[in-house]
């Protein structure tokens, strides 16, 4: 009987833990919600509106840096509690391209796809973005620099409106395609600079694309903010301190 119960037990702290690091993730339907909710549903004005208070920096990417105090809390204490929200929020293993204790930095470069896309007269395109987060730790702050400096564009030359592929051939973006996978010849992959786009840009073709691809980043951005405080503060659980 005891044995039952601590079975069932375990499986409660399983699926607790597996929903705990689950959150620390943002799915692209409230991301998308999370956006609308602060810069409106229309894109393109939402774009416009935030390239008033962006700039790139000088290697033409998307950069964002914030110093967040984190009072009493040592730089052993914040790396800890960091290392464990990147592991678990980064399923990838190839996410964390640097973890180093002693210079008190972590590097992160995962993709988030899908979030944007749109159809247009010839082309369908879904949009990911792949950001470098990278933690610069020291006793009582962290130091957070997230930078992207392009969007991956998944092109599907059969899903636009007046596509001249025939209906029976249509692929309409499946963006679950992997990577450099040529065995689908209506879908090919393309790299836009957010420089040379909406809204840096005004004139262009991709400009509804590019729009939605802008604000999605930059509430993704402030979404990692966030999260990183709320780790480097209470930890994934809020119960990772010494008192056990």
């Amino acid at each position: 009987m005891k044995l039952v119960k601590l079975r069932v037990l375990a499986a409660i702290l399983l699926i607790c833990g597996a929903i705990s690091s689950q959150a620390q993730v943002m799915k692209t339907a409230d991301l998308e919600k999370y956006a609308k909710e602060r810069y409106g549903e229309k894109w393109l004005d939402a774009a416009k509106n935030l390239a008033a208070e962006l700039t790139l920096d000088k290697n033409q990417s998307l950069t964002y840096q914030q110093v967040i105090e984190a009072p009493g809390k040592s730089k052993d204490q914040l790396y800890v509690n960091l290392n464990y929200w990147a592991t678990a929020t980064f399923k990838d293993k190839q996410a964390i391209t640097l973890n180093d204790k002693e210079a008190g930095c972590i590097i992160i470069s995962a993709t988030i796809n899908d979030i944007a896309s749109h159809t247009g007269t010839i082309n369908k395109y879904s949009v990911s973005i792949t950001p470098v987060i990278r933690l610069d730790i020291k006793d009582q702050r962290v130091r957070v620099t997230c930078s992207v400096q392009s969007y991956d564009i998944l092109a599907d030359i059969s899903g636009g409106w007046l596509s001249m592929v025939e209906a029976d051939n249509r692929t309409f973006g499946d963006s679950k395609r992997k990577k450099q996978d040529a065995t689908n010849a209506n879908l090919y992959d393309e790299q836009w600079e957010i420089a040379g786009h909406y809204p840096f840009v005004e004139k262009d073709a991709q400009k509804r694309t590019c729009a939605k691809a802008l604000v999605m980043t930059h509430a993704y951005t402030n979404v990692i903010m966030d999260k990183v405080e709320e780790a480097m503060k209470n930890g994934i659980v809020g119960n990772e301190d010494d008192d056990w």
